[in-house]
């Protein structure tokens, strides 16, 4: 069998919302996989650990979304991620699909599962965040990881680079310095997209309680429990609003579930779009 690489995999799209590039491979059910939001993000760079296995039996789609890797370039002010995946799902024929989404790429997750319920059939998030009031979470301001994602935009380098990854990741082990390079060399040759960010926040439309209790697609709410970018509290929240849910609560696990325990997480990615 052929080693999956970025290069083998890599493919681009024409969208209305710009040029879109993605990694793809697999046979079977959708799996829409979307990334988070911190500097030199990408499909690949989230989900590489996890593609693999998961596309011996699921048809993975690790998309870039606008303003992050291979894909436009776009003021922050102008994203619409869900309209995004939704023109995506009708370019390349895909009339339903399981999303999986990291942080950013869970509130799309969240929110796809809003607006266009018809045209999800599972929703799986890690470390997505839930509006409303914090009992225990990290009060009113950003949080620790929060900021050192913004400098991560501000002052590009290795030295925040590898402060961004020891703030995501529990451990990070021996995969330190290498997370770093990646996310520093995938935003080293996109700058624009560090200016787009830092022009404005997009458009995060966080879904109300009301929103939430409506959802009814079967959902995954995986999160780390000593997670420094958003509180597990989120997951509490989420998992107590939206009906048929279930949240799985990972110790020594950060903002990453997916790489940090990716095997774990292929099994219940796995288990729970076959299952549910």
């Amino acid at each position: 069998m052929t080693e999956l690489t970025y290069d083998n995999t890599s493919r681009f799209v024409g969208l209305p919302s710009g040029k879109v590039h993605y990694n793809q491979v697999g046979e079977g059910h959708p799996l829409i996989m979307l990334h988070g939001s911190g500097p030199g993000a990408t499909g690949w760079s989230n989900f590489g650990p996890n593609i693999a296995e998961l596309s011996e039996r699921f048809a993975c789609y690790a998309v870039d979304m606008p303003g992050w890797g291979e894909s436009s370039p776009v003021p922050g002010d102008e994203r619409d991620h869900v309209q995004t995946a939704l023109e995506f799902m009708d370019e390349l024929g895909l009339e339903k699909a399981a999303f999986v989404g990291n942080s950013m790429g869970g509130l799309t997750t969240i929110n796809f599962g809003v607006r266009h319920p018809e045209r999800q059939s599972h929703l799986i998030t890690m470390g997505a965040g839930a509006v409303g009031v914090k009992l225990f979470g990290f009060g009113d301001g950003p949080s620790e990881g929060l900021k050192t994602l913004v400098r991560g935009y501000r002052e590009p380098s290795i030295e925040t680079m590898l402060d961004l990854v020891d703030v995501m990741a529990f451990d990070a082990g021996e995969n330190r310095e290498r997370l770093a390079r990646e996310r520093y060399e995938s935003l080293a040759a996109h700058p624009e997209h560090a200016t787009n960010f830092l022009s404005g926040s997009g458009k995060r439309d966080w879904p109300s309680e009301e929103q939430l209790a409506g959802i009814r697609s079967p959902a995954l709410l995986i999160h780390g429990r000593d997670d420094r970018v958003v509180s597990y509290e989120s997951g509490l929240k989420l998992v107590a609003l939206i009906p048929n849910s279930r949240l799985v609560l990972l110790n020594r696990c950060g903002h990453w579930a997916q790489v940090e325990h990716a095997a774990e997480f292929n099994r219940l990615v796995a288990d729970f779009v076959t299952n549910n």
